[in-house]
């Protein structure tokens, strides 16, 4: 392995952090760590078969200013960079395989956190077996696609770092193992930009949290105050909570975490206010009822049904009428005659009344009208049933539902996201054999088997009364044609695109926008949305996310009360630090029974249910106790002023 020329080396001393791989979440994931959490990075690129025999300290020089340079230029236009980045470069260095010797030379055995997201499992798995030897109470974060051993991966490496450190308290070991995958940590992303219009959102305990941009209110009205005000907004835009740049061009400078008097006294800016979108739990039960239940609807088309109760109505009028025509005829018996007529097993009324022998043709009529009726109601049926086994078709009269093109690996995972939150989706995959057919076919959702490019796909999947459209195909020209044709068939239409090239989705983000300006656009590649959760795991458990507020960023973590001096023994109005950290929610849950992860997804129980532990609009006079948890929103410089990696400053 050669270090990189012109490359300072990395002091030992300091905390920092070590990206292994060259891909674009390589790249995403280290400038994540630098702009939002201001971390040390050092990033470890493999030398591909030219680099070792033409050039090798030549190729890796190449290698590594190209990745810097992209890295720069996401540095340049993300939130909350720091403006001294150029004083703390970045360390590349690039290893032929990722063995013991590179990793050392990296600096994993004083490294607070090492990420492995190369393409390949294997190459991860024998890097983070490596690792784990060389520094036991490393933090690791594993990309793995195949979920069942990243399980079991995970479960021996924390045994591993346990029986390397038996001095160590078990409460202070931050030694976790996180296994990630690309399509689970984009899954909660895109499904909440469907829903709420913003990728920007916060998980807690299965509880969807998103920062939405309020307007200044107009005289006499009130604002809506959310779960906690946030931010407190240098310029306002049209564009809530979701722009792809909210940067500002002069001004004051956003207010981060503002007292009640400051918010007060803030007329005419905007704000940006915490509000929940969904609970993530509200579904379990209901899910299970709908996949158990057989609706009538399901059965029998509306026309079929219209055509039962019109033969019905008819049947009841001609017993009606025997009944009053009858000599002293009951109401039973007529009905019983009526039926009689109706099959056709009646004996002939020769000799009887004329009224009787008129009601008993007409009934005879309605027979015949029944048959055709019975027999569709038969094949309607059958039909049903056989389709409940494959796939349904959407339900007419369906609206307000998401379109979700693509059943790959993503569009699985976010169909998944969507039903836990139940909220109704329609699906088109072009392939039968799809990954994610059987899992549509096992949560009864609707799908349309076709070409989305062809004619009648998008209206099949009555796209013209969708909420929004999710094209999540691996085919950037798919997801791209199916937005426009979505857009011509409804203007104002939510779209959200998958797209690979970071730029290609800029552009095609701007010019949807300025096409559909009332129409809300957002265009994501998979490595944009995964990184933020990969670094959120590096970080630690604590971390729940990270929410932009034009160029600056806010954090939210789970902290334990015990410890902290400025949380301890303090009420929540005292704890209140304005502009650096504000406690938000407690966690009601005893210690024995809480979650390790709040930002995971919750486990179902058998019932299909998750009830939240956490507590909003805490009373300022609570006390809290070295037991609880509570969930705070800080600053960067604040979470390390409560994590104890700078002094306390002094004064309130």
């Amino acid at each position: 392995m050669d270090t990189l020329p012109h490359q300072p080396q990395r002091p030992a001393s300091r905390r920092h952090m070590i990206v292994c791989g060259d891909d674009a979440l390589a790249e995403r994931l280290a400038a994540e760590l630098r702009t939002v959490y201001a971390e040390r990075v050092t990033v470890v690129l493999p030398a591909g078969p030219g680099d070792e025999t033409s050039g090798p300290a030549a190729r890796a020089h190449v290698r590594s200013a190209t990745l810097l340079s992209r890295v720069q230029a996401l540095l340049n236009r993300a939130p909350g960079t720091e403006p001294n980045a150029a004083n703390d470069p970045m360390h590349v260095l690039q290893a032929a395989v990722l063995d013991e010797q590179a990793l050392a030379e990296a600096g994993v055995a004083d490294a607070s956190a090492l990420a492995l997201v190369h393409d390949d499992d294997e190459t991860n798995i024998r890097a983070a077996l490596t690792a784990r030897r060389l520094n036991p109470r490393l933090r690791l974060v594993i990309r793995l696609y195949n979920r069942s051993l990243g399980q079991h991966l995970a479960a021996l490496l924390d045994q591993a770092a346990a029986l390397s450190s038996p001095g160590l308290d078990p409460a202070a070991r931050d030694t976790s193992t996180t296994v990630l995958s690309d399509a689970d940590t984009a899954a909660p992303a895109l499904a909440a930009t469907a829903i709420a219009g913003t990728s920007k959102v916060v998980q807690a305990d299965g509880l969807l949290l998103r920062a939405v941009e309020r307007t200044p209110p107009r005289h006499g009205e009130t604002a809506d105050p959310g779960l906690a005000t946030l931010a407190l907004l240098s310029t306002t835009t049209n564009d809530p909570a979701g722009s792809d740049s909210s940067e500002t061009d002069g001004g004051d400078s956003p207010l981060l975490l503002p007292d009640e008097r400051a918010v007060e006294s803030a007329a005419g800016r905007g704000t940006i206010v915490l509000q929940a979108v969904a609970p993530a739990a509200t579904t379990g039960s209901s899910r299970g009822n709908k996949a158990r239940g057989m609706p009538l609807g399901s059965l029998f088309s509306r026309r079929l049904r219209w055509s039962l109760f019109g033969l019905a109505v008819s049947v009841l009028g001609l017993a009606i009428a025997t009944w009053a025509t009858g000599d002293d005829i009951h109401p039973l018996h007529a009905g019983y005659l009526t039926l009689l007529d109706l099959f056709a097993i009646d004996d002939p009324a020769i000799g009887e009344p004329t009224a009787r022998k008129v009601l008993q043709l007409l009934t005879g009529v309605a027979g015949l009208l029944l048959l055709p009726v019975l027999l569709a109601a038969v094949l309607e049926a059958l039909g049903t049933f056989r389709t409940t086994a494959t796939l349904r078709r959407p339900p007419r009269g369906l609206s307000g539902h998401i379109v979700l093109l693509g059943l790959g690996k993503i569009g699985s995972r976010v169909l998944t996201r969507l039903r836990e939150l139940d909220i109704p989706v329609v699906c088109i995959e072009e392939d039968p054999d799809a990954r994610g057919v059987p899992l549509a076919r096992r949560l009864r959702v609707p799908t349309v088997i076709g070409d989305v490019t062809d004619d009648g796909v998008l209206e099949a999947a009555k796209v013209h009364r969708a909420h929004a459209l999710l094209a999540l195909t691996s085919i950037d020209a798919t997801n791209l044609e199916a937005a426009l044709s979505a857009r011509a068939l409804k203007p104002n239409l939510r779209v959200v695109l998958r797209l690979y090239d970071d730029a290609f989705a800029a552009a095609v983000y701007r010019t949807l926008r300025a096409a559909h300006p009332r129409a809300l656009t957002r265009s994501r590649s998979v490595s944009t949305l995964a990184a933020p959760a990969f670094a959120g795991a590096m970080m630690g458990r604590q971390i729940l996310g990270a929410i932009p507020v034009e160029r600056s960023v806010l954090l939210f973590a789970a902290l334990e009360v015990a410890g902290h001096p400025r949380l301890e023994g303090r009420t929540i109005a005292e704890s209140f630090r304005p502009g650096h950290w504000r406690v938000l929610a407690l966690d009601s849950a005893s210690p024995a029974d809480r979650r390790p992860d709040l930002a995971a997804t919750p486990a179902y129980d058998d019932a299909g249910t998750h009830t939240t532990g956490l507590v909003w609009n805490l009373p300022p006079g609570y006390v809290l106790r070295p037991q609880d948890r509570v969930v705070v929103a800080t600053t960067r410089q604040g979470l390390a002023e409560l994590l104890g990696r700078v002094p306390h400053p002094t004064g309130p």
